[in-house]
């Protein structure tokens, strides 16, 4: 599979959060909530964002501490783990407002993304952390998470009312089915073949990801290329995916 990355209808309504972000009214308000349910590319659409713009990426778990939130900020700049809270959130905030403006010089954007933002939506300390370094160093928060983020941020009023723009991810449509396997695949895909894997994978980027790799296998080894897309009848019997729900493989059909 192409080392490659696809600008689907969720890319464009995360870059259309980011300009609504550069337009808004209120200067506080630099938090963007990114959610929906696991498999739409959520994380592989702000993970490949961040390295392409220097943004910084980093991903929560529930165990988080504010100090150990902090440690994996400053791991980000590779700065050392600091003495003190208070010594850490000075470094922090100076790192932040460095990388911010060496970003604007570039004319690139810059945000720190936080994924899996679940684990830490019900906790105060992170949160009104994260709120004090986007109020402080000026800096946007991207808030990654699978549903309940939104919900869970209503509890903070002073986080809440700071969100620009919420992105609500979809699942993809049969044009983004196209371009992701367009972009990926490394043998040409017949239409037909490509409307079946959009209708199996049910519009999610992670099932997608998986029947293309099945594709792709067959069509090396019974040799398709340019003039010769694998088809429908090609793999009719062969496994496409395995369905989220049961767990099942779901062959490709003799006919649709």
């Amino acid at each position: 599979m192409k080392n490659a990355f696809v600008e689907t209808e969720n890319y464009r309504r995360f870059q259309a959060a980011l300009k609504h972000l550069e337009k808004r009214g209120a200067e506080e308000a630099r938090l963007i909530v990114v959610d929906r349910e696991p498999g739409l590319g959520k994380t592989t659409i702000l993970d490949r964002w961040a390295t392409q713009t220097g943004c910084i990426y980093i991903r929560a778990v529930k165990q988080w501490t504010p100090i150990w939130f902090l440690q994996e900020l400053l791991n980000a700049f590779r700065i050392p783990a600091p003495s003190s809270f208070k010594k850490g959130f000075a470094e922090a905030i100076t790192a932040l407002n460095q990388r911010r403006t060496a970003c604007a010089l570039a004319k690139r954007p810059f945000a720190v993304v936080i994924d899996e933002a679940d684990h830490i939506s019900r906790s105060t300390e992170i949160v009104e952390t994260i709120r004090d370094f986007a109020d402080i160093a000026e800096v946007p928060f991207v808030l990654v998470g699978m549903g309940k983020i939104r919900a869970n941020l209503t509890r903070f009023q002073q986080v809440s009312s700071r969100i620009s723009k919420p992105v609500r991810f979809e699942r993809a449509s049969l044009a983004d089915v196209r371009a992701l396997i367009d972009g990926l695949c490394e043998v040409p895909v017949a239409d037909d073949l490509v409307a079946f894997t959009w209708s199996a994978a049910d519009g999610f980027n992670r099932e997608v990801k998986e029947a293309i790799a099945n594709i792709e296998r067959f069509g090396k080894r019974n040799g398709n290329g340019a003039g010769n897309p694998v088809t429908l009848a090609q793999m009719a019997g062969q496994v496409l995916l395995n369905d989220r729900k049961s767990g099942q493989e779901i062959l490709v059909p003799e006919a649709v």
